[in-house]
């Protein structure tokens, strides 16, 4: 009977060993914390800080009225590394790091929201010249200690750097104090241009480039949810279906899609070379180009979706230029951003982004609120009648009437 009953103790023990072992498990997958606030369809541009602090924000909102763009993205740490306002922030007091380009962040943010017009934060990451020059030994550096220089002969930070991390999760909350409606990540991955080769890093830098990349995300992700704000990355769009280019930049497309409320691939078609997607030159087919990509990311995701509890919103971001740099191009205007545009749709995604860096846009490109509210309730339509009609559908196999 002890013998008997020492037995049931065991197994009682075990099993709670067991039970413990699973929990320590658990506690070391990483959850996306979530974000309990109504989400906006966003429909945005992208604005620099210069813009941001000019005249010219008059005639960009101005243009934006009545329309169905409803998001502005606003250079807050540019590529230059430099804060766009006078930021009540220790660190970026201590390092100077603030400039007064925009004069009036408070007025400005007031004045967005009283129109309606959700704002982002776009920080520029890992390509920061300006703190190379208060923490050279944060930046990629040679063998020789001198810092690595991009083509434009700016200075990268090496991303296992985590006191940088610090930094730049301080600036994100500083955004969220001040108001801004969600934080956009840009420059999320390593450097990969020429001279890379030469850049050292620590003993200590072992973990792989996607994995690193993947735990700053997580990281920032945590800062983010505690301050109840929106968190975005913009990414590569050639790393979705690319293992190369994946490793190369560091960025896992649906590994970081498990991290963040929004993707944002920059699908734009000229950074796609000839033939990619059946294409002969991406570029002339915008539709078609964009279509494409979407349809890369939606298999890209849904590869992982059955092992995943949570997965970003994808909001692409489009072409809103003309490369004219290219051997085979056209010129971008009302016709090919429209259709961009319909193809996010007929993809099955409803927000997106055009990215002109010059802010040059013709707002006769954009629907009126009214236009796109009716062509939203047309899809929405569209979407279930399909809906419906596949839940319909006799499973392959069932015999059918007239069979």
């Amino acid at each position: 009977m002890e013998f008997q009953e020492s037995l049931a103790q065991e197994s009682i023990e075990a099993k709670e060993r067991a039970e413990e072992e699973e929990k320590a498990k658990a506690a070391l997958i990483w959850k996306k914390p979530a974000i309990s606030k109504e989400r906006k369809k966003v429909k945005g541009i992208y604005i620099t800080d210069n813009t941001a602090g000019s005249e010219r924000m008059e005639e960009i909102l101005s243009g934006m009225k009545g329309t169905e763009l409803n998001a502005l993205v606003i250079d807050i740490k540019n590529d230059q590394g430099r804060i766009s306002y006078r930021m009540n922030n220790p660190l970026v007091k201590e390092l100077g790091a603030d400039l007064k380009i925009i004069p009036d962040l408070p007025a400005l943010l007031k004045r967005c929201h009283d129109e309606g017009i959700y704002v982002i934060a776009r920080l520029v990451c890992f390509r920061d010249p300006y703190i190379g020059s208060k923490h050279p030994e944060w930046m990629n550096q040679k063998a020789d200690g001198s810092l690595f220089e991009d083509n434009n002969g700016l200075n990268w930070v090496n991303p296992y750097k985590k006191e940088y991390w610090d930094y730049l999760a301080s600036i994100a909350e500083s955004c969220a104090d001040d108001g801004f409606d969600e934080i956009q990540l840009d420059y999320v991955r390593f450097c990969t241009e020429k001279g890379m080769q030469e850049v050292v890093y620590p003993e200590e830098a072992k973990t792989d480039k996607t994995k690193i990349i993947t735990e700053f995300v997580r990281f920032m992700a945590d800062r983010m949810a505690q301050k109840k704000v929106f968190f975005s990355t913009d990414v590569f769009g050639t790393i979705i279906g690319s293992y190369v280019d994946s490793m190369s930049v560091g960025q896992d497309y649906a590994v970081m899609a498990e991290c963040v409320d929004y993707m944002c691939p920059m699908i734009y078609p000229s950074h796609y070379g000839s033939g990619n997607f059946g294409i002969a030159y991406p570029d002339t087919e915008p539709y078609k180009t964009i279509q494409g990509a979407l349809s890369s990311s939606r298999k890209a995701l849904s590869l992982e979706t059955e092992n995943s509890a949570y997965r970003a919103s994808i909001r692409p971001w489009l072409q809103g230029f003309t490369a004219s740099y290219l051997e085979h191009y056209i010129p971008y205007g009302k016709e090919e951003i429209r259709a961009e545009i319909q193809a996010v749709y007929d993809s099955g995604y409803d927000e997106w982004l055009i990215w002109n860096a010059s802010n040059n846009y013709d707002f006769s490109c954009f629907l009126s609120k009214e236009e796109a509210e009716q062509e939203e309730a047309k899809r929405e339509k569209e979407r279930k009648d399909e809906t419906i009609t596949q839940s319909a559908e006799p499973a392959q196999g069932e015999k059918q009437n007239g069979g």
